[in-house]
C-alpha cells in the first residue's frame, strides 16, 4: 500500500464554449418539435416505410440502404408507435396513436450534436477557436439545417455521421503516440459505414478518407525509421478499420432488415420469383408446396426475369393483332400475345410434348431437362407461342410473337422452342419452378423470347410487347424466365382445363432463400442507384477557411479591429435572418397574411402563399 500516493485526483478540464454551443443547438433543435401535429414533407414518404417496420412487412426503398430507416424506426419503436397510421398526403393530421416526439427527436439530436461536432472539426483543422465559434455560430443559425433537423427526415442524421468520420479520422492522425488511436481509426470505420447505411451520398465521404489513407499509409511506407513489421501491421489495422469493417456493418444493417421484415408486401413485385416465395404470406402462400420439377404437361406461369419497366408475365387473350398497324404495316393479324403485370387466369401456359397429344402429367412425370425441345399452349384459348418472320408490333427489328391461328395462307405454324437454362449446373439439369432463369429459343429462327419494354397501343390494351429477338447476345434479364405458379395438370378436355386453371395450386413443398442470396439480389436492384446520384456542391470552399485566411494577411491592430467590426456585422446579419424568420422554421408564432408577405424575399418564395 505504500506504492499507493494519497490522496488520488482527477483532473478534468471542460470547455465552457463548447458546452454553451451544444447546449444552445439542442434548444434549437428540440424546442417544440411535436409542433406541427401533421405530416410535414417528406415524413409522407418516410413514414410509410415506418410503418412497413413496426408491422415487419418487406419493402425496398430504392433511394439507398436500410440503415436510415432503422434509426428512425428505434424511434417509433421506443415511443410505442404500432405502424397504424396513412401517410398518404402532407398535411394529414397525425392520430393519437402515432408518438409524434418519438418520431422526430432522433433526427433531432443527430442535428443538435453536428454543431459540437463542426466545432472539433475546425478545432483540429488547426484553426483558433475563435474560428470554431464563428463556424458554429453560422451552423447554429442557418435555418434550412433547423428544419431538416426537426422533423422526420434523414439529412441530419447523415450530416451526423460523416463529421463523426471526419473528426474521428484527423483525431487518428494527430494522435501518432497515443494507445487511443486506433479506437478513433474504428470509430472512423464505423462512422463511414453508418454514413453509407443512411444514403449512398455518404460514399462521397468515405472515398475521400479512404484517399487521405492511402496518402498516409504511403508515407508511412516510405518512413524508414519503421521496422517492416511495424508497417505491415500499420497497414493491416488500416485496411480492416476502414474496409472490412464497413463491409461487415454493410451486410450487417441488410441482414437485420430481411431478419425483421420477414412479410409479404407492396415492394415483392420489384423481387424475383424465388425471393417473393422465401416470405411470409402473398407469393408464398400461393406457391407454398408446389411441384418443383417442370414437367411435360405441367400448366405454369412465365415471369420475367427483369423488373424493368414492370414486373410481368407471358400473357395471351381471344384478341387478333390489328391487320394493319398505324404506320401502314402489317401484321400477321395472329392472337396476340403480350406480358401482363397483373395476376390473371389468362398467364397460364402448358408445357407440352411435341411428339404426343396429351396435356397432362405421366406417371411418373416426365421432367423438362435443359436443351429439351417443347411446345407451349395457352391454357385459356389453345393457342401455341409462336414466333415467325413478321416484324413485331413495336420493334420492327424483331420477329412478332403470336398465338397460332391457321388461317390457310402460306404461313406455317412454327412453335418449337428450345429450354435454355441459364443458371444450370449442369448440361442434362431439370428445369426447376421459381428457382431456374429459363431462355426460350425459337427453334426454327434462332430468336429468343424477350421483352422489349415497349408499352402497345390502345388495341393491345397498353400492355407490354413480347418479341423474337434474333440478335440477342450476352445475359439480359429481359430475355429470361422463370416458372411462378406451377401445378401439375390433370384434365385433357379443355372445359375441365379452364376449372383446372381457376383453382389454386397444390402439393406441399416449402423452399427458402439464403441470406446471401436475398443480399445479392437486392444489391442488384440497387445498383442503379450508384451511378444516378448527383452531388449537389452547395459551395466551393469553407467560408470559415476563407475568413481565417484573410484574418491572417491583417497585420495592423487597426486592420484587425476593422476586420472584427466587419465579422460582428456578419454575425449579427445572420442573427437577424434566423430570428426574422424563425416563425416559419418553428411554425410558431402565428403570424398574418400581411407578415407572411413581408417575408417573401424571392419571388420563388410564392410557396409560403396559399390564397384561400
Amino acid at each position: 500500500m505504500q506504492c499507493v500516493k494519497l490522496p488520488i485526483s482527477v483532473r478534468v478540464e471542460i470547455n465552457l464554449l463548447l458546452l454553451a454551443v451544444t447546449g444552445l443547438a439542442l434548444v434549437t433543435r428540440l424546442y417544440g418539435i411535436h409542433f406541427p401535429r401533421a405530416v410535414v414533407f417528406d415524413e409522407v414518404y418516410y413514414g410509410q416505410f415506418l410503418s412497413l417496420y413496426m408491422k415487419q412487412v418487406f419493402f425496398i426503398d430504392e433511394s439507398g440502404p436500410p440503415f436510415g430507416h432503422m434509426v428512425l424506426a428505434l424511434g417509433a419503436y421506443l415511443g410505442g408507435f404500432d405502424g397504424n397510421f396513412v401517410w398518404n398526403r402532407i398535411g394529414a393530421e397525425y392520430t393519437s396513436n402515432v408518438p409524434v416526439w418519438s418520431l422526430r427527436v432522433i433526427p433531432a439530436l443527430a442535428g443538435s450534436f453536428c454543431i459540437p461536432l463542426a466545432y472539433l472539426l475546425v478545432v483540429e483543422l488547426g484553426y483558433s477557436h475563435f474560428s470554431a465559434l464563428g463556424a458554429c455560430m453560422l451552423l447554429l443559425m442557418e435555418n434550412s439545417l433547423i428544419v431538416q433537423s426537426r422533423f422526420m427526415l434523414l439529412e441530419s442524421v447523415l450530416i451526423f455521421f460523416l463529421l463523426l468520420a471526419v473528426l474521428s479520422y484527423l483525431h487518428f492522425h494527430k494522435a501518432r503516440n497515443s494507445s487511443f488511436r486506433w479506437f478513433w481509426l474504428m470509430i472512423c470505420g464505423v462512422s463511414c459505414a453508418c454514413g453509407i447505411g443512411v444514403k449512398y451520398m455518404g460514399m462521397f465521404t468515405y472515398f475521400l478518407l479512404l484517399g487521405l489513407t492511402a496518402v498516409h499509409t504511403w508515407q508511412l511506407i516510405g518512413d524508414r525509421t519503421l521496422s517492416y513489421g511495424k508497417v505491415v501491421v500499420q497497414v493491416l489495422v488500416r485496411f480492416l478499420a476502414l474496409v472490412v469493417l464497413p463491409v461487415i456493418m454493410y451486410i450487417g444493417f441488410f441482414y437485420v432488415h430481411l431478419t425483421l421484415l420477414y412479410r409479404s408486401g407492396p415492394h415483392d413485385q420489384m423481387m424475383s420469383s424465388a425471393f417473393q416465395a422465401s416470405l411470409e404470406g402473398g407469393l408464398a402462400r400461393i406457391t407454398q408446396g408446389q411441384p418443383l420439377d417442370v414437367a411435360l404437361g405441367s400448366q405454369v406461369t412465365l415471369r420475367t426475369v427483369s423488373s424493368k419497366p414492370v414486373p410481368c408475365w407471358l400473357h395471351s387473350h381471344k384478341v387478333n393483332y390489328p391487320i394493319r398497324y398505324e404506320n401502314g404495316r402489317g401484321s400477321s393479324h395472329q392472337q396476340q400475345v403480350t406480358c401482363y403485370p397483373f395476376k390473371d387466369v389468362n398467364n397460364w401456359w402448358i408445357i407440352k410434348d411435341p411428339g404426343r397429344h396429351t396435356l397432362v402429367v405421366s406417371s411418373p412425370p416426365r421432367p423438362v431437362r435443359h436443351g429439351d425441345i417443347i411446345q407451349l399452349l395457352h391454357g385459356m384459348t389453345s393457342r401455341y407461342l409462336n414466333t415467325h418472320d413478321v416484324a413485331a408490333p413495336m420493334s420492327p427489328h424483331s420477329q412478332e410473337v403470336s398465338g397460332y391461328i391457321d388461317f390457310n395462307v402460306s404461313m406455317p405454324a412454327q412453335n418449337l422452342w428450345r429450354v435454355d437454362i441459364v443458371n444450370r449446373e449442369s448440361d442434362r439439369e431439370i428445369w426447376k419452378t421459381i428457382l431456374s432463369e429459363v431462355r426460350l429459343v425459337h427453334v426454327n429462327t434462332s430468336a429468343v423470347l424477350k421483352l422489349s419494354g415497349a408499352s402497345l397501343p390502345e388495341w393491345g390494351f397498353k400492355q407490354l410487347e413480347v418479341v423474337g429477338d434474333k440478335i440477342y447476345k450476352g445475359y439480359q434479364q429481359s430475355g429470361m424466365w422463370n416458372v411462378e405458379e406451377h401445378r401439375y395438370g390433370r384434365s385433357q378436355e379443355q372445359k375441365e382445363r379452364e376449372l383446372e386453371l381457376k383453382s389454386p395450386t397444390h402439393s406441399d413443398i416449402k423452399r427458402n432463400l439464403t441470406f446471401m442470396a436475398k443480399f445479392l439480389e437486392l444489391q442488384h436492384r440497387l445498383a442503379w442507384i450508384l451511378f444516378n446520384i448527383t452531388l449537389i456542391v452547395f459551395c466551393k470552399s469553407s467560408l470559415c477557411a476563407h475568413i481565417c485566411m484573410l484574418f491572417s494577411f491583417l497585420r495592423s491592430p487597426a486592420q484587425r479591429k476593422a476586420f472584427g467590426v466587419v465579422i460582428l456585422a456578419v454575425l449579427c446579419s445572420v442573427y437577424v435572418s434566423y430570428h426574422n424568420l424563425s416563425p416559419l422554421t418553428y411554425g410558431q408564432p402565428a403570424l398574418s397574411s400581411d407578415e407572411l408577405a413581408a417575408l417573401r424575399w424571392r419571388e420563388s418564395w410564392d410557396i409560403l402563399l396559399r390564397k384561400r
